[in-house]
C-alpha cells in the first residue's frame, strides 16, 4: 500500500515538473534578441525611428515577451544584406525591391517581404553636360550605384535601357556601372577629379547633389514606371517568421507605429534623422525634403510587380511571382498593394 502511494506521489511530482518544463519551454520559445539591419539615407527613416524610440522593445513587452535585446547594424547594399540574412547574422534585412526579389527567387520563397518602407523616386544624376538623357551615356561615363546588376538602382537602369534600346539590350549600360556606397558616390560625383559622372541615388543624396549647378537628373524612376513605386522593403526568412510569431508581430507593429509617427510629425522625424545619422544638413533642410519632395512612407507595397515582371523577363529571376502577395508574408495581405 505504501509502495503504491509513493509511486503515485512520484508520478504527481513528475507530472508537475513536466507541466512546468512545458510552460517554461513555451515562454522561452521565442528569441531573446532580434537583429535588424538598415542602410544609408532617408528611405530608412522609419527604421531609424524604430531604433531611436525603442519601438520594438515597447511592442515586445506589450506582447508579453519581456525585455528583449534589439541589435541594429548598418550595411551598404542589399547584396550584403542578403549575405547576412542567409548566414544568420541578422533576422531582418532591408533594402531595395530588387535584392528581395533575388533572394525570394534563390530560396524558392523561403525568404519573403515583411512590409514596404516607402514610396520614393530614384534619380539618376549626372555631372556631364553632354548627357541629357540615357541615350547620351557613353564609354566615357561611369555610373555609381550600390551594387552592379542586382541593386534596385541597377535594375531600374536596366529598365530604362530596355525602354530605349529594346528588351534584348536591357544590360547595355551595365558595363558603365560601379558599386559604391551612396555617401562615397555622392562625394565622387561632386569631385572634379573623379571618374564618376553619374550616380543613381536615393534621398537625401540625390537632392543634395542637385544643389550643385553642374548636376542634373536624366532618369526619374517614378516617370519611368508610370507612377509611385516602393523603393525599399524589409524582408526575413520564414524560419524566423514561423518560430517567433510574437517577435515578428512586434517588429511589424513597431514599423507601423514608426511610419504613423513620421506622417504625423515630420519635423520630429527630421530631428531624429539628423541626430541618428549625424547629418551635416540642418533639421529645416531635412524637414523640407520630407514635406516638399515626392517622399512617402507606407507599409503597402506599390508597383512591386513591375520590377518582378521585368526581372523575370530579363532572366534575373527564374520564378515569376503570381502577385505581389507571393513575395510577402500574409501579415500584410490585407493591404491594397500592387
Amino acid at each position: 500500500m505504501m509502495v503504491k502511494r509513493i509511486i503515485r506521489n512520484v508520478g504527481a511530482v513528475v507530472a508537475v515538473a513536466l507541466a512546468l518544463f512545458s510552460s517554461y519551454g513555451n515562454a522561452s520559445a521565442e528569441v531573446k534578441e532580434v537583429r535588424l539591419a538598415k542602410q544609408y539615407g532617408l528611405s530608412y527613416l522609419s527604421l531609424i525611428v524604430m531604433e531611436e524610440q525603442k519601438l520594438i522593445e515597447k511592442h515586445a513587452k506589450k506582447a508579453g515577451l519581456g525585455d528583449i535585446k534589439v541589435s541594429w547594424a548598418t550595411f551598404s547594399s542589399g547584396s550584403v544584406m542578403n549575405d547576412a540574412l542567409l548566414s544568420g547574422s541578422v533576422d531582418f534585412a532591408s533594402g531595395g525591391v530588387a535584392p528581395l526579389l533575388t533572394l525570394w527567387d534563390k530560396t524558392k520563397g523561403e525568404v519573403k517581404g515583411v512590409a514596404a518602407l516607402d514610396t520614393i523616386p530614384l534619380y539618376l544624376n549626372s555631372n556631364n553636360p553632354a548627357v541629357k538623357s540615357v541615350k547620351d551615356l557613353s564609354s566615357k561615363d561611369r555610373i555609381a550605384l550600390p551594387t552592379v546588376k542586382v541593386s534596385i538602382q541597377a535594375v531600374t537602369l536596366q529598365m530604362a535601357a530596355a525602354k530605349l534600346f529594346g528588351q534584348k539590350n536591357y544590360d547595355k549600360l551595365d558595363k558603365l556601372t560601379v558599386s559604391m556606397k551612396h555617401p562615397d558616390a555622392q562625394a565622387a560625383l561632386l569631385s572634379p577629379k573623379s571618374e564618376i559622372t553619374a550616380h543613381f541615388a536615393s534621398p537625401p543624396f540625390m537632392f543634395q547633389e542637385l544643389k550643385d549647378p553642374r548636376v542634373h537628373t536624366i532618369v526619374n524612376s517614378f516617370e519611368l514606371l508610370g507612377g509611385p513605386h516602393t523603393f525599399d522593403v524589409v524582408w526575413a526568412h520564414e524560419r524566423f517568421h514561423d518560430a517567433n510569431p510574437k517577435t515578428y508581430a512586434a517588429v511589424l507593429a513597431a514599423l507601423e507605429e514608426a511610419i504613423a509617427y513620421i506622417n504625423r510629425d515630420k519635423r520630429g522625424a527630421a530631428e531624429l534623422y539628423v541626430k541618428a545619422s549625424k547629418s551635416k544638413e540642418p533639421v529645416d533642410v531635412i524637414y523640407g525634403y520630407l514635406t516638399k519632395e515626392p517622399i512617402g512612407y507606407t507599409t503597402t507595397p506599390l508597383n512591386i510587380t513591375k520590377y518582378s515582371d521585368f526581372m523575370y523577363q530579363s532572366g534575373s529571376i527564374k520564378n515569376k511571382p503570381n502577385s505581389w502577395k507571393s513575395l510577402f508574408f500574409t501579415n500584410i495581405h490585407n493591404k491594397q498593394g500592387s
